[in-house]
């Protein structure tokens, strides 16, 4: 019998093996003033406290909201980042759905932080590529001490899988609530990684797959 060669597809997900039970959406900031300026902000002690949204990342995010309040449910749970980007796109997607009668509780989640970056922090948003490239080499590679994409992977599935066991089952007829929809408001890397995990891919595929837009919303299906 051949035994792996250590170049395992495996990946470093912590989705269980069977569908989960809940429907699960990613929900990537609106345009940031980070965006805005072409540099990178991924320390938690600037992030959770500066670089928001831009008047059109404000816009961004409220449109987002009244077009994915078209959704049959009618209770949709908001998880975000800490990070003040993801966290002001969360308030207003979630200020949208709650004028269309939904009710929309939002927690915070640190494991939907930004990917970080190491020393590249505050440098130009031009160098994403050289760690992408890093990153479908080795998912485990740490170019200029950045979170490694499996790490990325491992954290923000485990997550999922915690909210899937955690959160309700099913629908409170009573009440005549859907407990199964809920936002993941995140940021691009950390989002692109999470897909994978979805898909059953290794980390290093994550630049392979459809790119999320500033303020895009897209369901993430198990394979």
């Amino acid at each position: 019998m051949k035994r792996p060669t250590g170049k395992a597809k495996a990946t470093a997900s912590c989705l269980p093996k069977k569908p989960l039970r809940h429907r699960f959406f990613a929900l990537r900031h609106g345009e940031s003033e980070a965006n805005v300026a072409k540099i990178i902000i991924s320390d938690p002690k600037v992030g959770t406290k500066a670089f928001g949204l831009t008047a059109a990342g404000r816009k961004g995010a409220t449109r987002a909201g009244q077009m994915f309040k078209k959704t049959a449910a009618k209770r949709v749970v908001m998880v975000s980042s800490d990070f003040s980007r993801a966290k002001q796109t969360a308030q207003l997607f979630a200020q949208a759905l709650r004028k269309a009668g939904r009710i929309c509780p939002l927690r915070i989640a640190k494991e939907l932080r930004e990917r970080r970056f190491g020393s590249l922090e505050a440098d130009s948003d031009a160098r994403y590529p050289e760690v992408w490239a890093q990153d479908r080499h080795d998912p485990a590679a740490r170019p200029f001490g950045v979170e490694a994409a499996q790490a990325v992977q491992r954290r923000t599935s485990r997550l999922v899988a915690k909210l899937d066991r955690e959160l309700p089952d099913g629908a409170d007829v009573a009440h005549g609530l859907n407990w199964r929809c809920h936002v993941l408001v995140s940021h691009g890397d950390a989002l692109q990684i999470l897909q994978t995990a979805f898909l059953n891919l290794n980390a290093s595929k994550h630049r392979t797959l459809p790119h999320l837009d500033r303020a895009e919303l897209r369901e993430l299906k198990k394979r």
